[in-house]
């Protein structure tokens, strides 16, 4: 559990993790805090594939932040991770990055094999380092 989420707990009138928002749904929770409850759920119910769709989209800095923290955790557990982002750091550390464009796979490898390719993984690299 991140330094974060355990000083809520700490905070928290029960002292332990307290559930907020409805049972359906996380309407208490902020864009950040509901990416980071879904990562969490995974990991707990030790899922062997996470699905994650622009998992830092639409966040402040410390979410996001905290949410690659999170993932980072889980591939750090071996899982098969599918995992559809435009910021690119977030998965530079996968086993497989695949280059999809117009529909199609047109590059696939680790990050340093797609850096010496120069090809569109390079371009947006390079474009996001700027």
């Amino acid at each position: 559990m991140p330094s974060g989420e355990r000083r809520r707990v700490r905070q928290s009138p029960c002292r332990r993790a307290t559930a907020r928002g409805s049972a359906r749904g996380a309407e208490g929770l902020s864009g950040g805090e509901r990416q980071r409850l879904s990562i969490a759920r995974a990991i707990l119910r030790d899922a062997p594939i996470v699905l994650l769709d622009e998992a830092t989209s639409n966040l402040d800095i410390d979410n996001e932040l905290a949410v690659r923290e999170a993932v980072v955790n889980l591939l750090s557990r071996r899982k098969t991770v599918v995992m559809v982002a435009h910021t690119l750091p977030i998965i530079r550390r996968a086993d497989v990055i695949a280059v999809i464009d117009d529909g199609a796979v047109v590059e696939r490898g680790a990050h340093e094999e797609l850096l010496a390719l120069g090809g569109a993984y390079a371009r947006m690299w390079n474009a996001a380092r700027l």
